[in-house]
């Protein structure tokens, strides 16, 4: 008996989800996994707070960015969702019309769960630095702690620093403005 053919996932995979699961298609299969636990939910809403108003909005901060939460990404075939990505406005001057963006952030984070940590480091972190992708955080709500990643030339990540607790966090590329990591912390 043959074995059936394979196909590469489609968006119409994604669009069949349901409405509780996100879905992303890294390297021609689909993955899903369900919308955020509250504790990985608190991180990522704090911290688009603590990042938006100063860097998105201007507010006590310098401004010139787009920080948007969960974001569709489609580079290279690949379809993908970070908790959190920026885009400097030098470089996006206007939001896409489209449900998704093609231009690769600046800024990516990833805020770690169990059902998602294997797909954030193996899978989409390379694919992050294979596009250019500038910075990586990944926010970890059980350990309390934050890793934060910058690009090489050579196109691979650099780890710069491991926050914990209520560390300060002034990190690339939002140095220019710091607060503290336990304010993520539910």
């Amino acid at each position: 008996m043959a074995e059936p053919a394979y196909r590469n996932a489609g968006y119409e995979d994604i669009l069949a989800l349901p409405e509780h699961r996100v879905g992303e298609i890294i390297g021609g299969e689909l993955y899903s996994h369900p919308r955020p636990a509250p504790r990985h939910a608190r991180a990522y809403s704090a911290l688009g707070y603590l990042v938006g108003g100063p860097f998105d909005g201007g507010r006590n901060g310098p401004g010139g960015w787009w920080i948007i939460d969960e974001p569709e990404i489609h580079l290279a075939g690949d379809i993908l969702v970070p908790d959190m990505a920026g885009w400097r406005r030098e470089r996006l001057p206007v939001l896409p019309d489209s449900a998704w963006f093609e231009l690769v952030p600046d800024w990516v984070c990833e805020i770690l769960s169990p059902a998602t940590k294997r797909t954030d480091r193996a899978l989409k972190m390379p694919r992050y630095a294979r596009e250019g992708a500038a910075h990586l955080w990944l926010v970890d709500p059980d350990t309390h702690t934050l890793e934060v990643y910058s690009l090489q030339d050579d196109r691979h990540w650099r780890l710069l620093t491991i926050l914990k607790g209520d560390d300060e966090v002034r990190q690339p590329p939002f140095e220019a403005v710091g607060f503290s990591l336990g304010n993520l912390w539910a």
